[in-house]
């Protein structure tokens, strides 16, 4: 468990640096779980179709995707609610019964917009952060994730720094599960180690025209700028290395580095996995890439290290 003071023991920080990503068992109280359960289900009942563009979520990068439509691209700051692929049947209809359960995402502004997860930034995650090294940390991408029974579709392997550019890349990922997450509804799973070895090869950007976004070959700096990730430390990959499952409770943490690649498979039980994740990333001696799918608004991201980190932004 992580305390709000400390952050991560040296053994934590060692086991992040080595396999790139973290479980932190029983990060969230009770108290935190149920408010954030809650949260999410209030959020799920406001849902309202009739002014919907019945935006779906892809893990695809096709033109069928939601990632070219404003209603995405203009999220950063807002809570939006983006569809399950497989939740429309073959003309674009809406083929569930009742259609909360066919939301894949709610994002991607919920540190800013909603009041329990904002609160969530006030307890551990600066301590992490600093205990990772962190200079000046800004938040970004924060949404909960449904994997509904049965309905819930896979993700890719990806790493996160594809999405959230920094030059040299910085990100860092909090999931926290707010439901059990096992093999059978729709855990995460990594490739150990491999943000070692795994440079940032492609990256989300909006298209030069502004209108939708592509996936392009990254011409910037590869992998973060510490010795520790450099890829000389270790130079090739294992050719034995596998995905490996991270199986969790609610209310446990997983910390991802953004260079690493994970997964995670299709919701095949009847049971829901509710998660909520946001990112970070460096602000101190980092540029944040202007084409990006996500860019920031007046108020620039939110501050993680300011003294009152549920409304600080810069």
């Amino acid at each position: 468990m992580a305390s709000s003071e400390v952050g991560l023991s040296p053994s934590q920080i060692d086991t992040f640096h080595r396999e790139g990503y973290l479980v932190i068992r029983n990060a969230l109280s009770s108290n935190q779980l149920s408010a954030l359960l809650a949260e999410t289900q209030r959020l799920l009942s406001t849902l309202n179709l009739s002014d919907h563009p019945m935006t779906r979520f892809t893990t695809g990068t096709s033109a069928a995707g939601h990632v070219g439509d404003d209603y995405f691209l203009t999220s950063g700051d807002s809570i939006r609610f983006f569809f399950e692929e497989d939740a429309f049947d073959k003309e674009g209809n809406l083929n569930v019964d009742d259609p909360p359960m066919a939301v894949n995402k709610i994002g991607h502004g919920l540190h800013r917009q909603s009041e329990p997860f904002a609160a969530l930034l006030q307890s551990s995650p600066p301590a992490i952060a600093r205990a990772l090294g962190y200079r000046d940390p800004r938040v970004l991408q924060s949404m909960v994730i449904c994997k509904h029974p049965r309905l819930g579709g896979a993700v890719a392997p990806h790493q996160d720094s594809s999405f959230l550019y920094t030059a040299p890349p910085s990100a860092l990922g909090f999931w926290y599960a707010l439901e059990d997450a096992g093999l059978d509804n729709g855990c995460l799973w990594f490739l150990p180690a491999s943000h070692r070895w795994a440079p940032v090869e492609k990256r989300l950007v909006r298209k030069s025209d502004g209108v939708g976004t592509e996936m392009v070959d990254n011409q910037g700096p590869r992998f973060p700028g510490s010795e520790a990730h450099h890829p000389d430390s270790d130079p090739d990959p294992d050719p034995d290395a596998v995905y490996v499952p991270a199986e969790v409770r609610a209310g446990d943490l997983v910390l991802i580095h953004g260079n690493l690649l994970h997964k995670s498979e299709k919701n095949t039980s009847d049971k829901g996995r509710i998660i909520y994740t946001f990112h970070i990333i460096e602000a101190d001696g980092t540029t944040y890439d202007g084409r990006n799918w996500l860019q920031p608004g007046p108020d620039g991201f939110t501050k993680l290290y300011h003294p009152d980190q549920s409304t600080a932004h810069a």
